[in-house]
Formats: structure tokens, sequence, C-alpha cells
């Protein structure tokens, strides 16, 4: 009979089964092309007016809310800046949808990514924090699942910050929000929906880079190659 254990945070059944759905693995890297997209065109357009304000309004000649200490190098040159960015959104949008809806059918938030209530008591939750805080490389054994910490911090990501980055964007678009103007209103203005997209997309690009230092910390190449053939080390063939 074939082995059934349970590990949370990879969907293994039996030790044949992929550690990350054929799902997971194509909209993980759709999403990180959009990203990296959305991250170019986003520095582009920002850099072309790096001012920040609050309200509906904003421009060079009202009072900011925050100066960024960036040069206006590119101004009125982002044509091409936000036409990459426009795309590199809907496909993220798209990529998303796919991949809530099938972690959703297959229960793979509740299984893998959601913490147990053991798991939260604080003694555990501060002890993972501070495992995690101290960067130090894992062992085969706990790269193998999600700790608590990372089980908070995905669903957050996904669930929150993600939605969040979304409805800003939209509230930006004044064809969007002249057929839906709660969207804008909701968050006090256009120009405070852009403070907002800001910093929502400051935390995912941090949340990236802490991401991309932990996948080194627990093994690079293994977890690269598991997000591309669903297997953690290569196949030898079957006994």
């Amino acid at each position: 009979m074939a082995d059934t254990t349970y590990l949370p945070g990879l969907s293994i059944r039996d030790s044949d089964a992929p550690r990350h759905s054929s799902i997971v693995r194509v909209t993980h890297w759709i999403n990180t092309l959009s990203f990296f997209g959305l991250l170019v065109s986003g520095i582009a357009i920002l850099i072309s007016h790096p001012r920040l304000y609050w309200g509906e309004t904003g421009s060079v000649g009202t009072p900011s809310l925050i100066d960024l200490p960036i040069p206006f190098v590119l101004k009125n040159q982002n044509g091409w800046g936000r036409y990459l960015h426009f795309l590199s959104a809907w496909v993220a949008v798209l990529n998303g949808l796919l991949y809530v809806s099938s972690g959703v059918l297959t229960k793979h938030f509740r299984k893998d990514l959601l913490p147990a209530k053991a798991e939260l008591a604080w003694v555990s939750f501060s002890r993972a924090v501070v495992s995690e805080l101290r960067l130090r490389r894992r062992s085969k054994d706990e790269s193998l699942t999600y700790n608590v910490v990372q089980r908070l911090a995905y669903p957050m990501v996904v669930f929150v910050l993600f939605p969040l980055v979304i409805w800003t964007g939209l509230a930006m678009s004044p064809a969007i929000t002249s057929v839906f103007p709660a969207l804008v209103n909701l968050l006090g203005g256009q120009q405070s929906a852009r403070t907002i997209h800001f910093f929502v997309a400051s935390a995912l690009v941090l949340f990236l880079l802490i991401h991309v230092a932990m996948v080194y910390l627990a093994g690079f190449t293994n977890h690269v190659r598991a997000m591309i053939t669903g297997h953690s080390a290569a196949r030898k063939g079957n006994a």
C-alpha cells in the first residue's frame, strides 16, 4: 500500500506525488513574470512623478504628502511603463483568480497554508518567529514543511495584499471609477489610492525579497526544481 503520510504545505500523499501541483507551478511562474513586469513598469511610472498625495487631486504645484528622494528624470516619458503595467496587472489578476480557484477547490489553502490552533499559541509562535529572524539554514526536515510564520504570511499576501493592490490600482483608473465610483470614494480619492498602492506594492516587494532569502536558506536548487518539475530531487526511475 502506498504511503499516505500528509506533510503540511506539500500536498504529498505518496512517495511519487509531486511536491507542488501543476496548477501551483504554472501560476507561480506566470506570477513571477507578471510581478517583474509590474515592478519594472511601476518604478518607471513612479520616477516620472515621485511625489505622493492624499485626496482626489495632486500635482507639482500642490502640497504633497511625501516627497520620495527620486529626481524627476522621466517626466512625461512613461507611456511604455503604463502600457506594460496595465498588461502585467491583468495577467496577474487572471492568473491569481486561477490560483485561488484551484486552491479553494483542492482545499490547498485549508490543508497546507492555514496554521493549526496549537501553532498559534504564544510560545510556539514566538519560537517560530525567532527561528525565522535568525535566517539560519533550515534542516532537510524543516524545509519540507511550512512553519507557522510562513502559513500566516502566504494567506496574508494572497488574500489581503494582492486584493488591496488590485483594488487601489483599479481606483486609479478614471474609466473604471466612472462606472464604479465607490472603488475610489471608499479610499478617499484617486491620489489616496495611489499612495496606498505604493505602500502595498512596497510590502509585496519586501515579501518577495524575504521569500527569495528563505528559499535560498532552505535549499535553492531543490526548491526551484520542485517548482519546475514538482519534485525536489531528480527522479532516477521507478524501482
